[in-house]
């Protein structure tokens, strides 16, 4: 009876950690997919500020995939990205939001954080799903590489909060 036990646990372990993967992959194209996005925003943005953040988020979305491709190693899998459809859309917003506002102006500053926070907590969902997940399959180190992730995700969405906060959104508001 014991034996049965075990293969029940077996398989729910390897279903639990194919999907953990099939995340993973998902994730991976995600910030994969950012790291060519994250230029074009930076370039479509009016504020000086809001450029810089989107450049500094490049720089740790570029260390997001290394981390990832670690978590690929530590399971003993290749990287392998797999389309993301909901930062896909997320990413044909924000290049929208670019075609329907005007140069030079805050009311597409506007637009790009909102498309850049609606990138953030897509990934802050799924990091912080998979941070838990890890714990849960009893992988602590790779638990840990994904908070730190986690807790950049989050740095960057409250940054684009306090400039949308800081007068962006006022500024577009008295925009013609």
């Amino acid at each position: 009876m014991p034996q049965k036990q075990n293969t029940a646990k077996d398989a729910l372990n390897s279903k639990l950690k194919e999907f953990f993967l099939d995340q993973l992959r998902d994730i991976y194209w995600a910030e994969k997919k950012l790291v060519k996005t994250l230029p074009k925003l930076s370039e479509a943005a009016h504020s000086e500020k809001l450029r810089g953040a989107f450049d500094s988020h490049l720089t740790e979305t570029e260390n997001h995939v290394t981390r990832l491709e670690q978590v690929f190693d530590m399971l003993g899998e290749e990287a392998k990205a797999v389309e993301c459809p909901a930062l896909k859309g997320i990413a044909e917003e924000g290049e929208e939001i670019i075609d329907e506002t005007e140069d030079n102006t805050a009311q597409r500053d506007v637009g790009l954080i909102f498309a850049g926070q609606k990138a953030e907590h897509y990934e802050i969902a799924t990091y912080g799903s998979l941070v838990q997940l890890a714990k849960d399959m009893g992988q602590q180190q790779i638990a840990e590489l994904l908070s730190q992730t986690l807790q950049e995700e989050k740095n960057a969405d409250n940054k684009l909060t306090e400039l949308a906060m800081s007068g962006i959104n006022r500024e577009a508001a008295q925009e013609v």
